[in-house]
């Protein structure tokens, strides 16, 4: 299957655009998406199967939220699981490009997976909510909700603005310093919004009250993003209509 440096050197030619992508994903979850697809190349593994690694460790950590009592040592195990199923799918992304192998079944599965985990990361909060948590009023009980409606919205509206102006977009340009400088500030404002800052906020499982705080602030700042999202992408799509 070749060396993992082989891999590792193709891989680095092989990556999609940073643009509209925050410090956390480009920095640091593609890099280890990186070496788990090399990694994955070495043992002859496919993207889809990649994808569903990833989706084991997702589901498990998720699983694990819903089923048991919060800890410290839940919040450690739940993150792990979490971020390394985060960077399985970016993993796999990357490994269809490397081997040429993916195709639309494959974009498909990691679209499935993808909003699987968002309806279900925020359903088994709700579920600890109500098992553990002891909450004075059962409002708590509408913020996994609210956070999972965001959550959602953002994905799909996202997802038909890619589809519906990829034919219109053309070919991405280079980058000139200017734009790079501007995609850098742009990359560290959308940190709060990156899943993988996300999954940061399950380290304080074993601190019920800030743990609810500190998910109660990402709700707020997701709810932001979607409604600044929303503008942005229904403008784009309105100028990209035939005169």
């Amino acid at each position: 299957m070749g060396s993992t440096g082989a891999a590792l050197r193709a891989l680095r030619g092989a990556q999609k655009s940073s643009k509209g992508v925050s410090l956390y994903s480009r920095y640091l979850n593609r890099p280890a998406g990186r070496l788990l697809a090399a990694g994955a190349h070495r043992v002859g593994l496919t993207p889809n199967q990649v994808t569903g690694i990833s989706a084991v460790f997702t589901f498990a950590a998720i699983g694990a939220v819903a089923l048991v009592e919060p800890s410290w040592w839940l919040g450690a195990a739940v993150y792990a699981g979490l971020a390394l199923g985060f960077a399985f799918d970016s993993a796999d992304g990357q490994l269809a490009r490397l081997t040429g192998r993916g195709g639309p079944d494959g974009e498909w599965l990691d679209h499935v997976v993808d909003c699987a985990k968002m309806i279900l990361v925020h359903t088994a909060v709700l579920v600890s909510f109500h098992r553990f948590a002891g909450l004075g009023s059962d409002a708590w009980l509408l913020l996994p909700l609210g956070f999972q409606f965001a959550a959602v919205l953002t994905f799909c509206a996202g997802l038909l603005r890619e589809q519906l102006g990829r034919a219109a977009a053309g070919a991405a340009p280079a980058e000139s310093g200017a734009t790079a400088r501007v995609s850098r500030v742009r990359a560290v404002a959308l940190l709060p919004a990156d899943y993988g800052v996300f999954c940061l906020v399950f380290l304080l499982l074993g601190a019920p009250t800030a743990f609810r705080a500190g998910y109660a602030v990402l709700a707020a700042v997701h709810a932001l993003f979607l409604v600044a999202f929303l503008v942005k992408w229904f403008g784009e799509l309105r100028a990209l209509r035939a005169d």
